[in-house]
């Protein structure tokens, strides 16, 4: 099966030896999102700035694999504090308003550039529908 990385200008570039995403077969496989806007190279102010900054990243590698929100089937948000999940949660349903996909939530010690939250998904690539 051909693995096939995904790159994109429209989200943060990958803070290390990494691809922002993968896709393989009908999934694609986006690596944890940094909340950096990467047109200002700047991070939103707060846990719901960078927690919309992620999924609106998340979005954009998506988009560039063949995938989008809307075909997520896993997601996994890396919280520095698990006092934010209200706000972030709150946040994350904005983006989910139907049936939102499976998740896990994780508090971590520390993330790059000490951000405060990322989120890294499974999602079915267009035209790959399982049924």
């Amino acid at each position: 099966m051909k693995r096939t990385i995904i790159k994109t200008d429209a989200a943060a570039p990958a803070v290390g030896p990494y691809a922002q995403a993968t896709r393989i077969g009908g999934f694609v496989f986006a690596s944890r999102q940094f909340p950096i806007d990467p047109t200002t190279n700047a991070f939103p102010e707060g846990v719901e700035g960078p927690t919309r900054q992620s999924l609106a990243n998340l979005a954009a590698v998506l988009e560039a694999g063949g995938a989008s929100l809307a075909t997520i089937a896993k997601t996994t948000v890396f919280l520095k504090d698990m006092n934010d999940f209200a706000a972030m949660n709150a946040v994350y349903a904005e983006h989910f308003p139907g049936d939102a996909p499976a998740r896990s939530t994780i508090e971590v010690a520390r993330l790059p550039r000490d951000a405060l939250v990322e989120i890294e998904a499974i999602a079915l690539a267009s035209g790959d529908a399982a049924s």
